[in-house]
């Protein structure tokens, strides 16, 4: 079966930093799309940033564009979200998520696979 478990998430102060992690296990397959979403309390969940692993092309929400960066480990089941510039705001559950085999991340992010969330708070 396919997992995906996130770690990383925690408190931190506004301006600073978390680097979050997501470990896809049981997926076989080299090229998918792999996201990473949050939800506020009392918001929708959102897609917040998604590479596609095949070419490692990527696209962020405008939110948090130039502040977070997405990206693989070198173990290529590993991905990560970089989080500079903290904003209170940006205080959500993060989740990863991995599509389809062989399809490019759209506008649509990927929503076939999701892991359990992790809890990210900023503090003013």
């Amino acid at each position: 079966a396919v997992q995906l478990v996130e770690s990383g998430g925690g408190s931190a102060q506004a301006g600073g930093s978390l680097r979050l992690s997501c470990v896809i296990t049981g997926y076989s397959y080299s090229r998918y799309c792999m996201a990473w979403f949050r939800q506020a309390p009392g918001k929708e969940r959102e897609g917040v940033a998604q590479i596609y692993t095949g070419d490692s092309s990527t696209h962020y929400a405008d939110s948090v564009k130039g502040r977070f960066t997405i990206f693989q480990g070198n173990a290529r089941n590993t991905l990560y979200l970089q989080m500079n510039s903290l904003k209170p705001e940006d205080t959500a559950m993060y989740y990863c998520a991995a599509g389809s085999p062989y399809i490019p991340c759209s506008g649509t992010y990927p929503n076939r696979y999701w892991g359990q969330g992790t809890q990210v708070t900023v503090s003013s």
